[in-house]
């Protein structure tokens, strides 16, 4: 996918850490996007059977924490 993005000129920047801060301390929780795209949109990538709503919810996380309104869940599960 970044390389689609890449080709396509589309500025995007991938695996980016999320840093949480609570009453002044900063917390390493791990949080890390996988694509922010123009510093607008969250990307979420999965490969799984089915989306549950605990994908759901990280996405949400990640745009309340980033500040972001727009964010997609791609789930690139294929059965061949």
């Amino acid at each position: 996918m970044c390389h689609e993005l890449h080709l396509r000129g589309i500025d995007f920047r991938r695996q980016v850490d999320i840093p949480v801060e609570y009453k002044g301390l900063k917390l390493d929780c791990g949080y890390r996007l996988d694509l922010i795209v123009h510093e607008e949109v969250v990307v979420e990538l999965k490969c799984v059977e089915r989306v549950l709503p605990v994908h759901e919810a990280q996405l949400l996380t990640y745009m309340q924490l980033t500040g972001k309104r727009v964010g997609l869940l791609i789930n690139f599960n294929v059965h061949c």
